[in-house]
Protein backbone atom coordinates (compact mmCIF):
# COMPACT_ATOMS: atom_id res chain seq x y z
CA UNK A 1 0.00 0.00 0.00
CA UNK A 2 1.48 3.32 -0.94
CA UNK A 3 1.10 5.78 1.79
CA UNK A 4 2.04 9.73 1.50
CA UNK A 5 2.22 11.12 4.73
CA UNK A 6 1.21 14.88 5.35
CA UNK A 7 3.90 17.13 6.92
CA UNK A 8 1.83 17.20 10.18
CA UNK A 9 2.25 13.33 10.91
CA UNK A 10 5.95 13.32 10.26
CA UNK A 11 6.51 16.33 12.66
CA UNK A 12 4.42 14.02 15.00
CA UNK A 13 7.31 12.03 15.08
CA UNK A 14 10.52 14.06 14.90
CA UNK A 15 8.98 16.79 17.63
CA UNK A 16 7.99 13.96 19.20
CA UNK A 17 4.79 15.72 19.75
CA UNK A 18 2.46 13.64 22.30
CA UNK A 19 0.01 11.91 22.35
CA UNK A 20 0.51 11.73 18.78
CA UNK A 21 3.72 10.35 18.23
CA UNK A 22 3.15 7.13 19.28
CA UNK A 23 0.78 6.14 16.45
CA UNK A 24 2.83 8.20 13.99
CA UNK A 25 6.33 6.43 15.32
CA UNK A 26 4.29 3.23 14.65
CA UNK A 27 3.20 4.30 11.05
CA UNK A 28 7.30 4.67 10.32
CA UNK A 29 7.75 1.93 11.33
CA UNK A 30 5.61 -0.01 9.36
CA UNK A 31 7.42 1.90 6.38
CA UNK A 32 10.62 0.35 7.54
CA UNK A 33 9.15 -2.40 7.72
CA UNK A 34 8.13 -2.60 4.44
CA UNK A 35 4.50 -3.02 5.36
CA UNK A 36 3.97 0.24 3.58
CA UNK A 37 5.54 2.40 0.74
CA UNK A 38 6.15 5.94 2.59
CA UNK A 39 6.19 8.97 0.49
CA UNK A 40 6.28 12.48 1.35
CA UNK A 41 5.73 15.26 -0.62
CA UNK A 42 8.40 17.81 -1.86
CA UNK A 43 7.17 20.50 0.21
CA UNK A 44 7.17 18.07 3.22
CA UNK A 45 10.72 17.89 3.30
CA UNK A 46 11.86 21.79 3.07
CA UNK A 47 8.91 22.70 5.69
CA UNK A 48 10.29 19.68 7.98
CA UNK A 49 13.90 21.20 7.28
CA UNK A 50 12.95 24.86 8.05
CA UNK A 51 10.54 23.87 11.42
CA UNK A 52 13.23 21.34 12.25
CA UNK A 53 16.32 23.71 11.57
CA UNK A 54 14.21 26.15 14.15
CA UNK A 55 13.98 23.70 17.05
CA UNK A 56 16.75 21.98 16.99
CA UNK A 57 19.37 23.75 14.98
CA UNK A 58 20.94 23.25 11.41
CA UNK A 59 23.34 20.17 12.05
CA UNK A 60 19.98 18.26 13.56
CA UNK A 61 17.72 19.83 11.04
CA UNK A 62 19.89 18.48 8.06
CA UNK A 63 20.15 15.06 9.69
CA UNK A 64 16.33 14.61 10.59
CA UNK A 65 15.90 15.20 6.97
CA UNK A 66 19.04 12.58 5.70
CA UNK A 67 16.69 9.91 7.68
CA UNK A 68 13.46 10.97 6.48
CA UNK A 69 15.21 10.97 3.15
CA UNK A 70 16.30 7.25 3.68
CA UNK A 71 13.22 5.78 4.66
CA UNK A 72 10.19 7.48 2.63
CA UNK A 73 10.51 8.37 -1.30
CA UNK A 74 9.59 11.58 -2.25
CA UNK A 75 6.62 12.47 -4.24
CA UNK A 76 7.63 15.44 -6.54
CA UNK A 77 5.61 18.80 -6.94
CA UNK A 78 5.78 20.17 -10.57
CA UNK A 79 3.93 22.38 -12.77
CA UNK A 80 1.16 19.30 -13.44
CA UNK A 81 0.83 18.97 -9.89
CA UNK A 82 0.94 22.55 -8.89
CA UNK A 83 -2.02 23.02 -11.66
CA UNK A 84 -4.36 20.46 -11.15
CA UNK A 85 -4.54 21.29 -7.26
CA UNK A 86 -4.67 24.65 -8.25
CA UNK A 87 -7.99 23.41 -10.20
CA UNK A 88 -8.84 21.35 -7.50
CA UNK A 89 -11.91 21.80 -5.10
CA UNK A 90 -9.80 21.91 -2.24
CA UNK A 91 -9.89 25.37 -0.45
CA UNK A 92 -6.60 25.28 1.24
CA UNK A 93 -3.74 24.92 -1.54
CA UNK A 94 -0.77 23.49 0.91
CA UNK A 95 -3.27 20.18 1.53
CA UNK A 96 -4.47 20.43 -2.37
CA UNK A 97 -0.79 19.98 -3.64
CA UNK A 98 -0.06 17.14 -1.57
CA UNK A 99 -3.02 15.07 -2.12
CA UNK A 100 -2.42 16.05 -6.08
CA UNK A 101 1.49 14.57 -5.39
CA UNK A 102 0.38 11.74 -3.49
CA UNK A 103 -1.89 10.95 -7.00
CA UNK A 104 0.82 12.07 -9.37
CA UNK A 105 2.79 8.90 -7.90
CA UNK A 106 -0.03 6.61 -7.54
CA UNK A 107 -0.61 6.39 -3.78
CA UNK A 108 -3.83 4.88 -2.54
CA UNK A 109 -3.96 7.67 0.29
CA UNK A 110 -2.87 10.16 2.14
CA UNK A 111 -2.70 9.75 6.07
CA UNK A 112 -3.18 13.07 8.24
CA UNK A 113 -4.62 14.13 11.16
CA UNK A 114 -6.32 16.95 9.21
CA UNK A 115 -8.60 14.74 7.75
CA UNK A 116 -10.94 17.52 7.63
CA UNK A 117 -8.86 19.34 5.42
CA UNK A 118 -9.24 17.89 2.27
CA UNK A 119 -12.58 18.65 0.87
CA UNK A 120 -13.42 16.40 -2.19
CA UNK A 121 -10.64 13.96 -2.16
CA UNK A 122 -9.89 11.32 -4.77
CA UNK A 123 -7.45 9.03 -2.72
CA UNK A 124 -8.75 7.86 1.23
CA UNK A 125 -7.77 9.81 3.76
CA UNK A 126 -6.61 8.23 6.62
CA UNK A 127 -6.12 9.24 10.45
CA UNK A 128 -2.99 7.74 11.88
CA UNK A 129 -5.01 5.79 14.01
CA UNK A 130 -7.38 4.08 11.33
CA UNK A 131 -4.14 3.48 9.39
CA UNK A 132 -2.86 1.33 12.10
CA UNK A 133 -5.47 -0.58 12.57
CA UNK A 134 -5.57 -1.40 8.58
CA UNK A 135 -1.84 -2.38 8.81
CA UNK A 136 -2.47 -4.41 11.94
CA UNK A 137 -5.36 -6.40 10.40
CA UNK A 138 -3.28 -7.23 6.95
Amino acid sequence: MKILFDTNVVLDVLLDRAPFSEVATALFASVERDELAGYLCATTITTVHYLATKAVGAKEGRHAIGKLLSLFEVAPVNRIVLETALGSRFTDFEDAVLHEAARHVGAQGVVTRNADDFKHPQLQIYLPDELSKIIQSL
